[in-house]
């Protein structure tokens, strides 16, 4: 029986979800492999979208080693080449897709800056403009099916950050950190407008924002080749599981959000405690988040950068 609002959710007790299908970007690693694996748990079709297949490759290999009869299975997908996302969508050979997690990001530590082969900066250009060019791909598919989500994957390190609508390129003022973090806010602006503008709609597809708290790679569980944990990380590690926690947890909140009927269109998720660790719960949206102003503007921006409205009218 699928779980009401009334129901405890149980992060390790998921409801079932064969028949299903699932898109996870980025879902051969980190977050997004651990997204993947707790979803294969619940029967459904996991698909992974992947820039490098062999990577694609071992995380299905070790989620069929944990999930027996696991249905995983991988697509090649570059967010950073926005003209190859037709063919990414036209290959998953579906007529339906249940749900999309915008989960593949790329963090870059240090400068110089770099752009995508569009000309974008390349986080902003993978992590923002590729995920919204990739909603407007899915759209029909996600629309075929009876009661879709869009599932995306910000971040806690967002959370103190506010956009510049004039440089959302960097290219006046390039910091690594403070533009990866812009670019997952730009992310969450993304998730929340569009369930707006699906409402107006009257889609049956819903947008949800999620974030994982502190998920640090110390305190994640082994899953080789995928991820190795040593006995030293681990035990460095300890003292930081009082307020964070590893991937594995960081996953929680996405999965829920696919799969929990009581989560809505347009509800932000995050852990449970401080919003760093711990199970899933809804919390409020965050103050620059509800700027829908902003939300606009960048929208517009998207459109014009991708030339795809992934919330247009649909004929």
């Amino acid at each position: 029986m699928s779980p009401t609002s009334s129901t405890p959710w149980d992060v390790h007790r998921l409801p079932r979800a064969r028949g299903s299908v699932f898109l996870v970007t980025g879902g051969n690693a980190g977050i997004g492999y651990f997204i993947a694996e707790q979803l294969c748990a619940t029967g459904a079709t996991v698909v992974l979208g992947s820039r490098v297949p062999a990577r694609a490759e071992a995380a299905m290999t070790s989620i069929r080693s944990r999930v027996p009869g696991a249905r995983v299975r991988a697509v090649r997908l570059d967010l950073a080449d926005l003209s190859s996302l037709g063919a990414a969508v036209e290959s998953l050979g579906v007529t339906a897709l249940d749900a999309v997690v915008h989960n593949a990001g790329v963090a870059l530590d240090d400068p110089p800056r770099r752009e995508t082969g569009d000309g974008h900066e390349l986080m902003f250009g993978t992590n923002h403009l590729g995920h919204f060019a990739l909603t407007g791909r899915l759209m029909p598919l996600l629309s075929a099916a009876p009661a879709a989500r869009v599932v995306t994957v910000g971040s806690f390190a967002a959370k103190s950050e506010r956009l510049d609508l004039d440089d959302l390129q960097s290219r006046r003022d390039y910091r690594a950190k403070r533009t990866y973090g812009r670019s997952k806010l730009a992310q969450m602006y993304f998730g929340l407008e569009l369930d707006r503008r699906l409402r107006r709609l009257g889609s049956p597809v819903q947008s949800v924002v999620v974030h994982p708290g502190g998920a640090l790679d110390s305190l994640t569980p082994s899953r080789p080749p995928v991820h190795v944990r040593s006995l030293g990380a681990r035990l460095r590690a300890a003292p930081a599981a009082l307020l964070v926690q590893g991937k594995h947890a960081g996953a929680w909140p996405a999965v829920r959000a696919v799969l929990d009927p009581a989560v809505r269109g347009g509800q932000l998720w995050g852990p449970r405690l401080w919003s760093l660790r711990g199970a899933p719960r809804r919390e409020a949206v965050w103050s620059q988040l509800a700027d829908t102003a902003v939300a606009a503007r960048l929208w517009d921006a998207g459109r014009d950068l991708t030339d795809i409205d992934p919330g247009g009218p649909r004929g």
